[in-house]
């Protein structure tokens, strides 16, 4: 028998919240949120499913191989980072939280600018709730991947069977492999986007500083604060004074003093799955000194890192064996046959 499935307090949440009709509003505020509420989750809108590309660019196996467990098979990998016209875990966010700015790292906006209207204790805080938040998925993914292998090592097969698509709204329990999945995916939407929505890599554009042009850190990923498989939130000292992300309201003139999330974001352009190469940057942030570029390959490089830890996760929480046998069946798609404990 398999191990006891694992209940996902976002899921008990969100069956008492949403209603069949619920995504129908979600794709319509992504519509309506600005160029891009984040990352492009859909193939619309002037987005060109950017999120997607990235964690293809970051964890596709190379065409006709099996994973090592580095990387993820077709297959699972489609669960993972969407296909076909489906959000996929990383893109999850944008169908049912697509307004909560923890989800994307959003409101932790802050300029040295003396009168600026947020101080940066308050956006320190901001971002660390974005930080426990994506801490909390991590760890989510990490509990539910436990179902997929049975305590004797053997991998459940029913827990794995990808014959149907995972389903990750809408209140949906699904099997293990598709809630592990959707633990890490929704983990990755927001490390994603804390690249986009923030100057982490950036460069400013020439010209003065200030709210439409605030200074850019130029920093290489990973970044130190996104180390969600600690469990434990960065210290605040540690965030630098000038780091910023944009702010974002549905209301007209809720950010109007603010570093807004339409000036700072690196969101639209066209990536290469295979590649994570860029080109064509749509946002005004974008275009300026190869961000668009920057931030793409910081999300590139902090996917890679964060499925690293989440594999050493697995192996803190079930054991050396038991972990990797986890790991496989996560990454292949026909986990049943590949992935036998080793005698």
């Amino acid at each position: 028998m398999g191990t006891p499935r694992h209940h996902h307090p976002l899921r008990r949440r969100a069956g008492r919240l949403l209603g069949a009709a619920a995504l129908a509003p979600a794709v319509l505020l992504t519509a309506q949120a600005g160029p891009a509420r984040a990352f492009g989750t859909v193939s619309a809108f002037g987005q060109h499913a950017e999120h997607e590309a990235i964690t293809r660019a970051a964890l596709a196996c190379a065409p006709g191989t099996r994973s090592d467990g580095t990387c993820f098979e077709p297959r699972s990998l489609d669960q993972l980072a969407g296909h076909k016209r489906t959000f996929g875990a990383v893109g999850a966010p944008d169908t049912d939280e697509i307004v909560v700015p923890a989800a994307h790292c959003d409101n932790a906006d802050f300029l040295t600018t003396p009168g600026y209207p947020r101080d940066r204790a308050d956006a320190t805080r901001q971002l660390l709730a974005c930080i426990a938040r994506l801490q909390t998925r991590f760890t989510e993914g990490v509990t539910a991947a436990g179902g997929t292998v049975a305590a004797d090592g053997e991998v459940v097969p029913g827990e794995n069977d990808l014959t149907k698509d995972c389903t990750f709204t809408l209140g949906i329990r699904g099997r293990d492999k598709c809630e592990a999945i959707e633990g890490l995916g929704r983990a990755l939407h927001g490390v994603q986007d804390f690249y986009s929505h923030s100057n982490w890599t950036d460069k400013a554009a020439d010209g003065p500083l200030g709210k439409d042009n605030p200074p850019g850190l130029d920093r290489p990923a990973p970044s130190p604060l996104l180390a969600l498989g600690t469990g434990r939130p960065p210290a605040a000292p540690s965030v630098p004074a000038d780091l910023t992300t944009g702010c974002f309201s549905l209301l007209p003139l809720g950010c109007a003093r603010h570093v807004q999330h339409a000036g700072l974001n690196k969101d639209t352009g066209v990536i290469d799955p295979a590649t994570g190469n860029t080109s064509g940057p749509t946002s005004p942030r974008g275009k300026v000194a190869g961000n668009f570029d920057r931030a793409v390959h910081g999300a590139v490089t902090d996917t890679r890192r964060q499925w690293a830890d989440f594999r050493a996760a697995l192996t803190a929480r079930y054991g050396k064996d038991r972990a990797e046998t986890i790991g496989c069946a996560l990454t292949h798609d026909t986990p049943a046959r590949d992935c036998a404990p080793k005698s």
